[in-house]
Order: C-alpha cells, then sequence, then structure tokens
C-alpha cells in the first residue's frame, strides 16, 4: 500500500508539471504517523561514541585495507549504487571510493549506476518506477521514500559512527554524506584588492558592494545558474531565513494549521529581497546553467557567486591560480543565519534488498567501508564538506573552509535547508520547485508579488489535501 501510494504521489507531481531538477525535498503525507526527530548529543554521548569508533578501529583499517578477515557474504554478491553525479567532485570521489571497495571486497561488486547528471529526484523515482531500485543509494527525499517502506533501517553500528542522525520512528535509515552545505558569497579576491573592495559586514553594505560592482561595468557583480531551479533555492532560503524563519520558526507548520499562509507579509518580504539581488545578477541567469557558473567567476566575467563549499574545490579545478574570497551575508536585522548542521538525507540502504541477506550484508559493509576515515575523507576533501563522522579524518582541505567552519560556530543561527526539514514543517512533493518557478517570474517581472501569492497559496491548498503531517 506505501509504494502504490508513493507511485501516486510520483503521478501525481507528474499531472502538476512540476517534475524539475534539484536537490531533494522533505515531504508530508497524510498519515499518523509520527514526526521524524533529529537526533542531537550531549558531548558526554559523542565521547562514548567516539570509544565505541576506537574499538572498531581494527576491523575499519582491515576493512579499508583489503577486507581481510572472514566474508561478510556467503556467496558472490553484486549492488546496484545511484548518487547524484550532477557534480564532477562528488563523481571522482565516489568512483574512488567504489574502486577502493571493489579491490577490498572480491566476493562484492558494487556497480554504479549514473544518473547522467540530471535531475537526480526524478531519476530514483523513474527506477523506482520500472522496479529497478537500487540496492544503495545517495537518499534525499528521505521522508517519501521512508513513509513507502522502501527503506531499511541502519544497524546500530553503523549509527554510532555519525555525531548526528535524523531518526524516523526512533529508527535511522540514512547514514549523513556531509554537514548541511553552508552557503556564502565566494569572490574573486585579486579583483576585490585592485579595486579596494571589501568584505561587507552588514546587509546594506552588501547592497551597496554590488552596486559599485555593477557601477564599475567591467563585469556582473553575481552569477546566478537559474536554468537549474534548485540553484535559485541558494539564494530563495537565504532571503526566507532573513524574512520568515526569523520570526516564525514553523512558519510550513502554521501554513498547515491554516493560521498563516503565503500571503504572510513576511513571504512577501522573501519576494522584495530577491528583487533586490537578482538586479544584480549577470545578463542571461534565467539561461545559465550551474555548471557554468565556475566559468563566470575564473573568467573575469562575474565578482560573486552566492553556492557552497562544494564550489572550492571545481573553482580551483577551472583555475589553479585564481584567489578565492568567502564571507556570509548577514541578514537584513544585523543577525548571522547560515545553512548547517545535520540533514535527513546520506546513504540509504533499499528495504527490498536487505531481504536478501548477503545484500543486506554487503550493503551495510560498504556503507562503513565509505565511512572508514582513509576512504571518508577523499568525499569531504574533493567536495568541502564537513564530516559528519564522530571519528576524525586527516584533512587536507582548503584553509578557506576553515573561514566557513568559523563561520558557523558563530552564527546566531545554524540550520538545514527550508525544503529538507522533516516533520511538521515538511513540505508537500514538488512544492519547492513551484516556489522557486514562483519566484523566477516575480523578479523577472512576469508576475506581480500579490497574484505569485495568491498562486502559491491555491497550489498549497491542493498539496495539502493529500500531504499534511498535522492531520491525524
Amino acid at each position: 500500500m506505501r509504494r502504490k501510494k508513493l507511485l501516486s504521489l510520483m503521478l501525481c507531481a507528474a499531472m502538476a508539471g512540476t517534475l524539475l531538477a534539484g536537490c531533494g525535498g522533505g515531504t508530508a503525507e497524510n498519515t499518523g504517523s509520527s514526526a521524524a526527530t533529529q537526533a542531537g548529543e550531549s558531548k558526554a554521548d559523542a565521547a562514548d561514541k567516539a570509544d565505541d569508533a576506537e574499538t572498531k578501529d581494527t576491523e575499519g583499517s582491515s576493512a579499508a585495507e583489503g577486507g581481510s578477515g572472514e566474508s561478510v557474504v556467503t556467496e558472490p554478491t553484486e549492488l546496484t549504487f545511484i548518487f547524484a553525479d550532477g557534480d564532477e567532485g562528488a563523481k571522482s570521489s565516489m568512483n574512488e571510493i567504489v574502486n577502493r571497495f571493489n579491490d577490498a571486497y572480491p566476493d562484492i561488486t558494487v556497480r554504479i549506476e549514473p544518473g547522467n547528471g540530471g535531475a537526480y529526484s526524478e531519476f530514483l523515482k523513474t527506477k523506482e518506477s520500472v522496479g529497478e531500485f537500487p540496492d544503495v543509494m545517495e537518499m534525499r527525499d528521505t521522508a517519501v521514500y521512508y513513509r513507502a517502506g522502501m527503506l531499511e533501517p541502519l544497524p546500530d553500528d553503523l549509527v554510532s559512527l555519525f555525531q548526528t542522525t535524523t531518526e524516523f520512528d526512533n529508527k535511522t535509515y540514512t547514514a549523513p554524506l556531509s554537514g548541511e552545505n553552508t552557503n556564502g558569497i565566494i569572490y574573486n579576491k585579486k579583483y576585490f584588492d585592485e579595486n579596494g573592495f571589501t568584505e561587507p559586514k552588514t546587509y546594506d553594505e552588501f547592497i551597496s558592494l554590488c552596486q559599485a560592482i555593477k557601477d564599475k561595468g567591467d563585469m556582473a557583480p553575481l552569477v546566478i545558474g537559474g536554468q537549474d531551479i534548485w540553484h535559485i533555492g541558494f539564494w530563495f532560503h537565504k532571503a526566507y531565513n532573513d524574512q520568515v524563519l526569523s520570526q516564525d520558526a514553523d512558519f510550513i507548520k502554521h501554513c498547515y494549521d491554516g493560521s498563516k499562509d503565503f500571503s504572510d507579509p513576511s513571504f512577501k518580504a522573501v519576494l522584495e529581497e530577491m528583487q533586490e539581488i537578482f538586479q544584480y545578477a549577470q545578463d542571461g541567469w534565467v539561461s545559465t546553467p550551474d555548471a557554468q557558473i565556475t566559468t563566470f567567476l575564473v573568467s573575469d566575467m562575474a565578482a560573486m557567486m552566492y553556492s557552497g563549499t562544494h564550489m572550492f574545490s571545481q573553482i580551483e579545478a577551472a583555475d589553479p591560480n585564481f584567489e578565492i574570497g568567502w564571507f556570509a551575508v548577514p541578514s537584513p536585522d544585523g543577525k548571522l543565519r547560515l545553512v548547517g548542521g545535520g540533514g535527513a538525507g546520506g546513504l540509504a540502504i533499499s528495504a527490498d534488498s536487505a531481504k536478501d541477506p548477503n545484500k543486506k550484508a554487503a550493503a551495510e559493509e560498504f556503507i562503513r567501508f565509505f565511512f572508514a576515515p582513509e576512504n571518508y575523507v577523499v568525499y569531504c576533501d574533493t567536495l568541502n564538506f564537513i564530516p559528519t563522522t564522530v571519528a576524525g579524518i586527516d584533512s587536507h582541505a582548503a584553509p578557506i573552509l576553515q573561514e566557513v567552519v568559523e563561520a558557523t560556530r558563530n552564527a546566531d543561527d545554524l540550520a538545514p535547508m527550508w525544503n529538507v526539514r522533516v516533520g511538521e514543517n515538511e513540505l508537500p512533493p514538488d512544492f519547492r520547485n513551484f516556489t522557486y518557478k514562483t519566484v523566477v517570474e516575480v523578479v523577472q517581472g512576469q508576475r506581480d508579488i500579490d497574484s505569485a501569492c495568491e498562486e502559491l497559496n491555491k497550489t498549497w491548498k491542493v498539496s495539502m489535501e493529500s500531504f499534511n503531517p498535522l492531520a491525524q
């Protein structure tokens, strides 16, 4: 029944015409299932986990160095593995770790099924709909697949590897690949130095900086990859965090219960902030793919981009001599609110696959191997991600990443993006993408703010008829 319900959701999403690419978002279903909880830990708990991790060190090293010892399977076993491969760094690091695993375990073969860089969430849905759901996958829409009964809970020894995990009904279904990707302004430091531009300390100073670069006229202040609808989410979440979450962290919950809607003044302020910021984007931003924004930056076509730390390695690969600067943009009220902490996504195991004892054992061993420090460092360093494991890694990440880490430590608020929250603040399927499309229409002048809010309210009412986490 749960799988049928998931397929129904997919069909409804397709009919709504919102099957667009992007990083996954949480969803909610009209069931009495208890909400997921973000599992936090005290320092004592973390210390206990560190002790546990130390006792497993010999086993982990053995696996990383060649899988010596008794096999975890009773016969040759093959696993299919799918991950979001639109980012070259993710693709290269995942392939390296998979190759290491296959070399270390001759009786287990992990076979990568490439997503070809397309819309990952829709790719995974398509694989499920044709009966080709993978054995192990990077899971983003965790709530959807959990409620459909398609994910296998992780064993306690795997869960104990992580500082925090997200639980659904007191069980963990994903091994978090990284801390939430902290967004900030990545800029051309040489250009700033040559022109006397400095990092702004307030939101108003940031807007003044954008205007000064625009007035100079030699490059765009900002590069935005609007062709990929999920890219809009970087700036949208910043504005949403500034205007909505700063006043009501449970805004989505209150939209479900009817006490608020998207005509709220705070949400209108989000659209106003987006209009203000996007006037400084390059010409043709709506048709620029995310994959090209690095070229704009290193080719002196734009001075700044707003994105996550995964872009550091891409910029270095594009131009090793490019001088990268980074700063966080404060909210208009002077607070520093950043994306950070653990989310609900990560590596997951198919419930159907886990019915086969050999596949279950092999899948758990693969995840255990992936997060062994010797292997996990490849993933974190390549993508400049903050690790999620209790055990440390010998990172060689760029020094600029330490600026990001320091900013997260000093932030007034550190939380996941609006679209990856679970429980009472989950979004209905594809509402995130509809919101981003509506934002683009407003920024381009194709729709005014009042009509945009009215359209969002109509779509919300339709969506929540089938997905309302507050319904009993």
